[in-house]
């Protein structure tokens, strides 16, 4: 099948997005991005995945372009930081397909384009962007949308891009969207039949949050990470030295791809250029019930400490 797509364009992670899928999460565009621009276009990708040399069973690369394959999905292709090629299997769900598209795709792409995918959600706070990273099943996304209902606009959930100018971190905008389990609607008091399941059978959410989405980007201010305790109440501890140069390599989206596509120097460079400039703090929580509002407070408890320090 010849490679197609359409007219319309589509605002996502600083890029305008001509796409040959509908992305009905994402916002209409008709400006250019504030990193360039990308085609997402769908071929029959059958020959190239056979040829491709393989780093492992499931992704090859060859040159600039990444390649991997989701079981009873598609096949995709990133090239060169501009294009994402889809070849779906038969029947495949194209919400799936989406998920793919708009997660480990862009993932590849931004770090094609020397932007730092970080793997989190970041919310602003005080006129600043504030980072939330942590394994699957931290809490990230919970949290988050928490401090949303507080007043703090959402940047990106899952990916956020982040670019540097002059040695300064800013996080770019994803889409007004949020990824949340049933547990976590549950915490929040959201009724899950009020929003779409990901993907057939799937037991997380689509939540779009239009009315809460900042859609510009902000100097990034900071970075929690959070993480499970079996016992006590959720704490707050500072994180020094090159431990936060390993945080923020830890929750670099699709990390395990660094080494794999040759860009580990890049990666080390690029956090090297602003890691003590950040402040970064690990948060602990328990695992069982749900903590949100104690750790918010001790969120906008350090930040308005951070604050008050910068201004004597």
């Amino acid at each position: 099948m010849a490679a197609t797509v359409q007219g319309l364009a589509y605002k996502a992670f600083g890029l305008q997005i001509h796409s040959g899928f509908p992305l009905p999460e994402l916002p209409l565009t008709g400006e250019p991005g504030l990193i360039g621009s990308v085609s997402v276009v769908q071929e029959d990708l059958a020959e190239r995945w056979e040829a491709v040399p393989k780093i492992t069973p499931s992704i090859g690369v060859s040159g600039s372009e990444v390649m991997f394959e989701a079981k009873d999905t598609a096949v995709f292709s990133v090239q060169n930081g501009n294009t994402i090629t889809v070849s779906p299997v038969p029947g495949a769900d194209p919400d799936c397909v989406r998920l793919f598209i708009l997660g480990s795709c862009m993932g590849i792409l931004l770090m094609q384009k020397q932007i730092l995918p970080l793997h989190g959600s970041a919310l602003v706070i005080d006129g600043r962007a504030y980072a939330l990273v942590g394994r699957s099943g931290a809490g990230k996304s919970t949290l988050a949308s928490y401090l949303m209902e507080q007043g703090s606009p959402l940047i990106s959930d899952d990916v956020i891009p982040v670019m540097v100018q002059n040695g300064h971190p800013l996080a770019v905008p994803g889409y007004p969207q949020q990824k949340l389990w049933q547990q976590s609607l549950d915490y929040l008091g959201m009724n899950s039949s009020a929003y779409r399941p990901l993907f057939e059978r799937e037991t997380k959410f689509a939540v779009p949050v239009h009315d809460r989405f900042y859609g510009e980007p902000l100097p990034l201010a900071g970075v929690f990470e959070l993480s499970l305790t079996r016992e006590g109440p959720a704490a707050l501890q500072p994180i020094h030295g090159m431990e936060r140069f390993h945080t923020l390599y830890n929750h670099t989206y699709q990390k395990a791809i660094v080494d794999r596509i040759g860009i580990r120097e890049w990666h080390f460079g690029m956090l090297a250029s602003f890691v003590n400039r950040l402040p970064m703090y690990r948060l602990t929580r328990p695992e069982q019930g749900f903590s949100a509002p104690q750790q918010a407070s001790l969120i906008l408890e350090t930040i308005r400490q951070q604050v008050k320090g910068m201004n004597t």
